[in-house]
């Protein structure tokens, strides 16, 4: 069994913004989070340097279905009929018909969607395999244990190889760059929810895993720091748009101080070129909007 490799899919120009794992056990080649149609070039250049094509997957391991971690499938099974998709219960709808995905998607990302994402297309319902949580999944000789992560998306799994304490957690634990200490929350809409994701992380940890693969980006080789530190931040996170929501200012501004106040705490250990780019893989501005929504949803409950 092959290490598991990081491929660098070089999101719209921009290296070490989304990450896709590459697996190898026996004859089988998966990978984890293909990212969007826009970088199958890449994904296929970087293949190529492995000795592999396209037609040599397996199987593509879905840990949600947002279009960054998502968005090629349908495209790669296009050119791989004979590929397995496995994707959450929740999520399988919407690959099998994106319709819904992509209107959603549209009105957060405009005229940017296209040149950002590329095409979604649908992936055939032969090829889809659902999944819940609590399944292993026995790919070559390589065995991974799917847990049930909501909190980020309500279709959202990790997958854990205990061959390399190994845990694929897409989202779950935000975004650092090859394991770097600041760590940016992605909290967009619509499905937000600190108390499953607290639970959530709760399970990573209970994994005992001795390295995480965050999709933004790459390894991180201190879990439980990690975790802890991440928990924290989201708390934090929430806090600030609770405080913010509370002034009552329009939402252009409630936003901008959302930014600022993020931008400000980055540059306390980042430089600008690293503080932009987290910013560009981050979506700050989406992060925003899902806990905006997510507390104005529990202020709605509590009253």
């Amino acid at each position: 069994m092959t290490p598991t490799t990081p491929v660098d899919l070089h999101w719209a120009g921009h290296p070490r913004s989304i990450a896709s794992a590459l697996l190898r056990s026996d004859d089988c080649v998966v990978l984890v989070d293909p990212g969007p149609s826009s970088t199958i070039p890449k994904v296929r250049e970087q293949l190529a340097a492995h000795g592999l094509r396209i037609s040599d997957l397996d199987a593509l391991l879905l840990t949600h279905i947002h279009l960054d971690h998502a968005g090629a499938s349908g495209s790669l099974v296009r050119e791989n009929p004979r590929l397995r998709v496995y994707v959450h219960s929740k999520g399988a709808p919407h690959m099998a018909d994106p319709s819904k995905l992509l209107a959603s998607a549209g009105r957060l990302y405009g005229d940017r969607m296209e040149r950002l994402y590329g095409e979604f297309l649908a992936v055939p319902q032969a090829n889809l395999d659902i999944i819940e949580g609590g399944e292993t999944l026995s790919l070559g000789s390589r065995q991974l244990v799917l847990v049930y992560t909501p909190g980020h998306a309500s279709h959202h799994v990790t997958y854990f190889d205990a061959s390399e304490g190994l845990a694929f957690v897409g989202d779950t634990a935000g975004i650092a760059i090859e394991g770097h200490p600041f760590i940016l929350p992605a909290t967009p809409p619509p499905d937000i929810d600190l108390e499953l994701w607290s639970n959530s992380l709760d399970a990573i940890a209970a994994l005992n895993p001795k390295r995480l693969f965050l999709t933004h980006f790459s390894f991180s080789d201190h879990p439980a720091q990690h975790i802890a530190s991440y928990r924290e931040r989201l708390l934090r996170l929430s806090d600030l748009v609770g405080k913010i929501l509370s002034q009552g200012m329009d939402d252009a501004e409630a936003s901008e101080m959302f930014i600022r106040s993020i931008a400000d705490e980055a540059k306390q250990t980042l430089s600008p070129q690293e503080a932009e780019h987290y910013f560009f893989s981050g979506g700050v501005y989406l992060s925003w909007l899902g806990l905006a929504r997510y507390r104005r949803k529990r202020a709605g409950a509590a009253s």
